[in-house]
């Protein structure tokens, strides 16, 4: 399943889709930034609440096809404009982590 047929699928909002074709073949949820680090998998959906610019660094670092930021945690623009600027696509959802996971894997 791609980045974009996901975010459809979730109806996520879009704050940054640069690679929007990339597969999505996993998920991981977790907001210990170092811990993410060393256990999301390259193509793994990232789910989180932290909204800091450090989550665009962890995403490259991790090779993570998305990341996914829920309960509608607010996130600033510079944050926004530097996941553009990484290519990484970042969305927002209204739902808890919990209901994202559970969505997903009902689809990959």
């Amino acid at each position: 399943m791609t980045v974009k047929e996901l975010a459809e699928r979730l109806s996520l909002k879009i704050l940054t889709a640069p690679d929007d074709a990339r597969e999505v073949c996993g998920c991981y949820a977790g907001d210990l930034l170092s811990w993410v680090m060393g256990r999301a998998q390259s193509d793994d959906a990232w789910i989180t609440i932290m909204t800091n610019v450090n989550i665009v660094a962890v995403a490259m670092l991790a090779d993570v096809s998305c990341v996914i930021v829920a309960e509608n945690a607010e996130i600033e623009n510079d944050v926004v404009e530097k996941a553009a600027e990484k290519g990484i696509n970042l969305y927002t959802s209204d739902k808890t982590i919990y209901q994202l996971c559970a969505e997903i894997s009902k689809v990959i």
